[in-house]
């Protein structure tokens, strides 16, 4: 399909510049959190983005058309708009094209738009991943097969908390995904910094990661998880969130929320369980993988 996607003409000329770029993703922005704390936490985690010597390039589709770099007036409506506009996985991207619908982005169709567009670096919350009961649901995200595909390194918390930690690695183990643990040896759990998984690959620095990058890219290999776990100073107890997830999981059963929509049910559940602690908590992890992002890409 002849020119299949926007680009924004600052990241058009950073990428034909060699200069480093971040992707970013935008259901964060329409689903993960409310108004304004959404509108809020977008600018802020670009700004981190530039302020760590990188371009950001948030990534939605508008009016039909995969968008790679959104303006700040496009940002704004994209946050004003919230859960009313469309949560989109890889497989809805033709579909929102042909039906020229606005969508919000998840990780899988971010990374698939991002790779098309030469970025090979991408900065998220939390991944998603295998949902707890998915021995009879079968509910496995989709970004677990896109990073088993994709030629693009996510930097994020881990998975979601309100995920099977143990279960979630070992499907990536399956599909041959490396998860390189950023001063760590364990996966962190989202909100808390571990979850009693270990991991096999740990990394000191940037630098060490885009060492390993460039030779897993350099045989033909595709995602890769950067996982980081949230500063110290920001972390909330694994007791405290694991009792207020299961409370979540609980009333999510109760009132049949299941599918797409039962990730935002959880995370805002989350939310208002822990008084607000677990949103403070979700906006400061994602803006230090915003700046780990950057130091990546830079070092790339």
């Amino acid at each position: 399909m002849h020119d299949p996607f926007d680009l924004h003409p600052d990241v058009a000329a950073a990428l034909a510049a060699g200069r480093p770029v971040v992707a970013l993703e935008s259901t964060i922005i329409a689903h993960g959190m409310p108004w304004p704390q959404n509108l809020e936490t977008a600018r802020r985690v670009e700004q981190a983005v530039r302020h760590a010597g990188a371009l950001p390039a948030t990534i939605a589709v508008l009016g039909g058309r995969p968008t790679v770099g959104l303006t700040d007036v496009q940002l704004e409506a994209l946050a004003r708009s919230g859960a009313a506009v469309a949560k989109l996985s890889r497989r809805d991207l033709g579909v929102a094209a042909a039906t020229r619908r606005d969508g919000a982005t998840t990780v899988a169709a971010t990374m698939k738009l991002a790779a098309m567009a030469g970025i090979r670096v991408f900065a998220t919350g939390g991944i998603g991943g295998v949902h707890r009961g998915a021995e009879t649901s079968f509910d496995v995200s989709a970004d677990l097969l896109e990073l088993a595909r994709t030629p693009v390194a996510v930097v994020c918390a881990g998975a979601k908390a309100i995920l099977d930690l143990p279960l979630t690695l070992e499907v990536l183990e399956t599909h041959g995904v490396p998860v390189l643990g950023h001063r760590c040896d364990e996966l962190p759990a989202f909100y808390s910094r571990d979850s009693g998984c270990p991991l096999p690959h740990r990394c000191e620095s940037a630098a060490e990661i885009a060492a390993v990058l460039r030779a897993h890219w350099a045989l033909g290999l595709a995602g890769v998880v950067v996982a980081n776990p949230i500063p110290v100073e920001h972390a909330l107890p694994r007791d405290r969130v694991d009792g207020a997830i299961a409370q979540a999981l609980a009333e999510a059963e109760a009132q049949g929320v299941r599918g797409p929509a039962s990730t935002p049910f959880l995370l805002a559940r989350v939310a208002e369980l822990t008084g607000g602690d677990s949103l403070g908590a979700n906006i400061a992890l994602v803006l230090d993988n915003a700046r780990l992002a950057a130091a990546i890409a830079k070092a790339l």
